[in-house]
C-alpha cells in the first residue's frame, strides 16, 4: 500500500510499523504533527507530557519495563531533555527506545537555529537523518531494531523541509515484536557511581561496534557519476544536491551519521577529485572529515546558516543562479504577524502596553507578539518557563541596585506547566516581589491546539484531571492572585494596577478561550456568550480618530466602506476591546 505522507506522518508510521506501544511527547514546531498522528493507532499509548524532560523519563520508564517507545520534540525541547536523555545512553535499553528532534534551520517557528547533531556526540548515540518520507518511516523501523541490538537509546533527526515535505511511502504491516519481560537489574538501571564506570565503558564499546554497523549499513552509500567532484551530504542537503549537480558529481550520502563512516568516506575521496560537504547548519562531518586527513570543502564556501536550500547551493557553487521572474518588493503589502481576530491577549496587551517604568519579560507562545507595534510590551524573551524565572532575576537586580521599576512576567497556561511552575516557586520561595500574569486561553494555542493539563482532555479526546492554575498557585504560597475576564478593559487595567502595587509575588490569571478554539461543553458552559456576537460601526457617529486601530485587531479597517471612517469585517467574534476603547460610542453590538 502505497500513501502520500509528510516527513512527520511518516515517523507516525514507522513508529507503528515498528511495534511501538508508549509514546509521549511536548507539541513544539515542526515535530507535532508526529504524535498527532501516532495517537491515530489504537496500539500506542500516546501522551502529551508536561514538557520533554518528563516525556523522555517516561519513554525511558515505557523502555526499561519491556516495551518499544518514542519520545517526539523540536530542537530547542532536546535541551529540556537533555539531563536524562545523557543518563538514558548510559543505562540502555530493554524495550527499543528512540528520541526524535525535529531540528529547524531558517527559524520559521523557533528562537534559535542550533545543531541537535552535536547531542549525538555529547551524549555517545547514534543517529538517523533522513532525507524524505519514505526513508523516515524505513529508518524509524531500523533505529528500533538497533536500539534493542545495541542495547541503547537511539537519536532520531529530522529538519522542517523534511518534516513537512510530502513523498510517497510504501506501508507496511505492523511488526510482532513480543514485550521483553521486565527484570530487576540494579548495576543497569541505577547510574550510581559503583556501576556508572561499566555502563560508560559498555556505551564506547557500543560506539566501536557501531562504526563497522555505519560503514556497511544500506544507509551510507556511493553512487559514483563523476570522477572530477564528490559530494558527501546528509539529510534533506542530499536531495538538494542531486537537484543542482545532477549527475555531474558523484556523492556519498550519509544517513546514519553518527558514528561517521569514516572507512567509506576515505574510500569515496580515493574515487574524486574534489570534495563538497554539504549539511546544514554546524561543519559537523567536515570537522570531523578534516580531522581524518580528507581534504574537503564546507563551509568555507557553503553557508552556514539557514536552510541550505539549491539556489544557495547553485549560488555558492557557481556564482549565480537560474533565471526566475523577479517580484517587485514595492508591489508586496508587509504582513507582519498579528494576534488573531478575538484573541483573548489582545485586551491584555493594550492595557499593559499603557503601563509606566515597567520591564515586561514575555515567554514562547502566541503572547511572544505582544512585543510588536502597536503594543510594544517586550523587554525580553529566553525559552519556555524563562519569563517567571527571568523576571524573578529582574526583580532581585532592581532591588540590589536600588532601582524603583516594576516587574511583569507574562506566560501561557501550557507554558505554565511545561517549566513555569518550578519558576514562580523560585519567586515564591525567595520572597521575590513582582506580577506574574498567566494568559489561559483554555488550549495550546500556538502550535495548533493540543491539549493540556489544564484543559479537561488528554490527547485522544477523552476526559482527563484539570489541572486548577490558581489552586497550583496558592500551593506554592502566591497569596496575591486574581483571576479576570481579559476583554473587560477596566478590570484588566485595574488587575495590573493591584498587583504592580502588592507586596511579594502576584499574579494574575486571565481566563478566556482562544478565539481559534472548538469549545468544548465546559467551555461553552463558562462562556454563554463567547464567539456569539459580532460589532459593527455606527458611520454617523465615527469620527475617524483611529484610536480603536490601537487594540492591533485586524478585523479593523480603515476608508474602506466610507472615506475617514472605520470599518469592521466579517472576521470579528465580539470580544468587545475596539468597543470600550472608542471614545464616541460608535462601535456597536449586533
Amino acid at each position: 500500500m502505497k500513501k502520500l505522507f509528510t516527513g512527520n506522518e511518516a515517523a507516525a508510521r514507522g513508529a507503528w510499523e515498528a511495534g511501538v506501544k508508549f509514546a509521549a511527547a511536548y507539541p513544539g514546531t515542526p515535530s507535532t504533527e508526529i504524535l498527532e498522528n501516532l495517537a491515530l493507532y489504537d496500539e500506542v499509548q500516546t501522551e502529551w507530557a508536561p514538557n520533554e524532560k518528563v516525556a523522555v523519563e517516561s519513554v525511558a520508564g515505557a523502555s526499561i519495563a519491556g516495551v518499544r517507545s518514542l519520545a517526539c520534540m523540536k530542537h530547542v525541547g532536546l535541551n529540556v531533555a537533555a539531563d536524562p536523555m545523557f543518563t538514558f545512553a548510559y543505562l540502555g535499553v530493554n524495550g527499543g527506545s528512540v528520541i526524535l528532534t525535529a531540528d529547524e534551520p531558517g527559524m520559521f517557528s523557533s528562537q534559535n537555529e542550533q545543531d541537535n547533531r552535536h547531542y549525538a556526540r555529547a551524549a555517545k548515540m547514534p543517529m538517523f537523518e533522513p532525507s524524505d518520507s519514505q526513508e523516515t518511516k524505513d529508518m524509524m523501523i531500523n533505529a528500533f531494531d538497533l536500539s534493542e541490538e545495541y542495547d541503547v537509546p537511539v537519536l532520531f533527526r529530522m529538519t522542517t523541509r523534511v518534516d513537512h515535505s510530502k513523498s510517497i511511502v510504501n506501508c507496511e504491516d505492523r511488526k510482532d515484536v513480543p514485550d521483553k519481560p521486565y527484570e530487576k537489574n540494579i548495576p543497569k538501571y541505577c547510574p550510581m557511581p559503583a556501576f556508572t564506570g561499566d555502563m560508560q565503558k559498555k556505551l564506547y564499546g557500543n560506539l566501536e561496534k557501531l562504526k563497522d554497523f555505519s560503514n556497511h549499513c544500506k544507509w551510507n552509500y556511493i553512487e559514483d557519476n563523476h570522477k572530477k567532484l564528490g559530494i558527501i551530504a546528509s539529510g534533506v542537503a542530499f536531495r538538494y544536491a542531486k537537484e543542482v549537480f545532477g549527475n555531474d558529481a558523484s556523492y556519498l550520502k550519509i544517513g546514519f551519521s553518527h558514528p561517521l563512516p569514516m572507512d567509506l568516506i576515505k574510500v569515496f575521496a580515493s574515487k574524486v577529485e574534489t570534495i563538497y560537504v554539504l549539511e546544514e547548519n554546524d561543519p559537523i562531518m567536515e570537522t570531523e572529515i578534516k580531522a581524518a586527513g580528507v581534504q574537503c570543502i564546507g563551509k568555507d564556501k557553503f553557508p552556514q546558516m539557514g536552510e541550505l536550500l539549491p539556489e544557495r547551493i547553485r549560488l555558492a557553487a557557481f556564482g549565480k543562479t537560474q533565471e526566475t521572474i523577479k517580484p517587485n518588493p514595492k508591489a508586496v503589502v508587509g504582513r507582519p504577524p498579528a494576534l488573531c481576530a478575538g484573541c483573548p491577549h489582545r485586551g491584555f496587551f493594550y492595557e499593559l502596553s499603557k503601563l509606566k517604568n515597567t520591564m515586561i519579560f514575555s515567554d514562547i507562545g502566541c503572547y511572544t507578539l505582544g512585543a510588536l507595534a502597536p503594543y510594544n510590551a517586550t523587554d525580553a524573551c529566553i525559552c519556555m518557563g524563562a519569563s517567571i524565572s527571568g523576571g524573578h532575576g529582574v526583580s532581585q537586580a532592581l532591588k540590589l541596585k536600588n532601582e524603583d521599576m516594576n516587574v511583569v512576567s507574562v506566560i501561557g497556561d501550557s507554558t505554565f506547566f511545561h517549566s513555569g511552575i518550578t519558576s514562580l516557586l523560585d519567586a515564591s520561595y525567595n520572597k521575590s516581589s513582582y506580577l506574574t500574569v498567566i494568559l489561559d486561553n483554555r488550549i495550546t494555542g500556538m502550535t495548533g491546539h493540543q491539549q493540556n493539563p489544564g484543559s479537561g482532555y488528554d490527547l485522544k479526546g477523552n476526559k482527563a484531571p484539570i489541572s486548577d492554575i490558581e489552586n497550583i498557585c496558592r500551593a506554592i504560597n502566591i497569596t496575591n492572585i486574581r483571576t479576570i475576564d481579559p476583554n473587560n478593559l477596566q478590570e484588566m487595567k485595574d488587575a495590573l494596577e493591584w498587583g504592580i502595587q502588592c507586596d511579594g509575588p502576584a499574579v494574575i490569571i486571565t481566563r478566556w478561550p482562544c478565539a481559534l478554539k472548538r469549545l468544548s461543553e465546559e467551555d461553552k458552559q463558562e462562556f454563554p456568550e463567547v464567539f456569539t456576537q459580532k460589532y459593527h460601526v455606527d458611520m454617523d457617529k465615527c469620527i475617524g480618530c483611529k484610536k480603536c486601530i490601537g487594540t492591533g485587531c485586524p478585523s479593523l479597517e480603515f476608508g474602506r466602506v466610507e472615506d475617514r471612517k472605520m470599518n469592521i469585517t466579517e472576521s470579528c467574534v465580539g470580544c468587545g476591546v475596539c468597543s470600550q476603547v472608542c471614545p464616541v460610542d460608535a462601535i456597536i453590538k449586533g
